[in-house]
């Protein structure tokens, strides 16, 4: 049985192919392709996998957490399951831990290692979706401030658009992990809205043909915001002016942010020193600016630390 790991990343439309995923489960398991979502990972499936605070009370939780892991692939074999695709992009990390740590995804190579032994060598592949660093940025702070962040100050922002890691430091801790796990690095700006194409071209799978596509969990535009911080009481009077996406860099620092992508992008377009493979479609090269049909339908919250369940911005 393959198993593919979809490591995430937040805010790059892991919601919106999740809920492909589930929306096209009988076509999927005609073609005996199994998968585990966030509705099953964090619901006990990966407990005490990752350390978290708690009293063991004698108990070794990595290896339960292991055992169950181990458990459900028995189960899914027994099934027939050829492909087990595995999607939860907790796996890499958290959004709340990037927020309070100004730095993209810290600990991927750790958490990936933890889960590479919960799976006892048995991944195929890993698949990562990233995104333009100063849009992923924004996308994350709004979602942060929306579930209880307070607003960033200007150091913080000063921190995260001074920092160096990119998306080339998170595939090299990913890489360092599992070595010789193949890993295949989907760009948001190719695949937003196109879960369809992600699963074909992100795994070999015959896809279903979407015709239902949703763009969920969106990250909040200003007037949202304004609502929320209202709601708590909070000055909204310190969001700037607008409509639109919320940006709170400087030019300056979004420049700085957007040129660390580039340098990410041409790292991998030129081989990523044979860490992964950049799998792009030629066919649409970039993002629309308007959303896809049916993107003004909410999803389930996401990045919701106490009970996260997923999502793009």
């Amino acid at each position: 049985m393959d198993v593919i790991l979809h490591l995430g990343a937040h805010r790059t439309g892991t919601t919106g192919f999740q809920d492909y995923m589930r929306r096209h489960k009988a076509a999927l398991t005609e073609q005996q392709v199994g998968f585990w979502g966030p509705g099953r990972t964090r619901r006990g499936l990966f407990s005490g996998i990752i350390p978290g605070p708690g009293v063991a009370r004698g108990r070794d939780l990595r290896t339960r957490g292991e055992g169950r892991v181990q458990l459900r692939l028995k189960g899914a074999r027994h099934r027939g399951v050829k492909t087990l695709v595995v999607s939860d992009e907790n796996m890499l990390g958290t959004v709340r831990e990037n927020l309070c740590e100004g730095s993209l995804y810290p600990s991927a190579g750790e958490r990936t290692a933890r889960f590479a032994r919960a799976f006892d060598g048995e991944i195929s592949g890993l698949l990562l979706s990233v995104r333009s660093l100063e849009l992923w940025w924004c996308s994350a702070l709004a979602f942060g401030v929306s579930r209880g962040h307070p607003l960033p100050m200007k150091n913080k922002l000063a921190m995260i658009a001074g920092s160096q890691r990119g998306w080339r430091d998170v595939v090299t801790d990913v890489a360092c992990a599992v070595p010789g796990v193949p890993i295949r690095v989907m760009p948001f700006e190719s695949f937003a809205g196109r879960s369809d194409v992600f699963l074909a071209r992100g795994t070999g799978i015959d896809a279903p043909p979407d015709n239902d596509r949703q763009w969920l969990n969106r990250a909040p535009r200003l007037p949202d915001l304004r609502r929320v911080l209202t709601e708590r009481g909070t000055e909204a009077a310190e969001l700037p002016f607008g409509m639109g996406r919320w940006n709170p860099f400087s030019n300056e620092q979004h420049a700085a942010l957007r040129e660390v992508y580039a340098d990410d992008i041409m790292w991998l377009t030129a081989g990523a020193d044979g860490l992964a493979t950049l799998t792009e479609d030629r066919i649409r090269t970039r993002a629309g600016t308007t959303p896809p049909a049916g993107s003004d339908k909410k999803g389930q919250p996401d990045e919701h630390e106490e009970r996260q369940v997923a999502r793009p911005g």
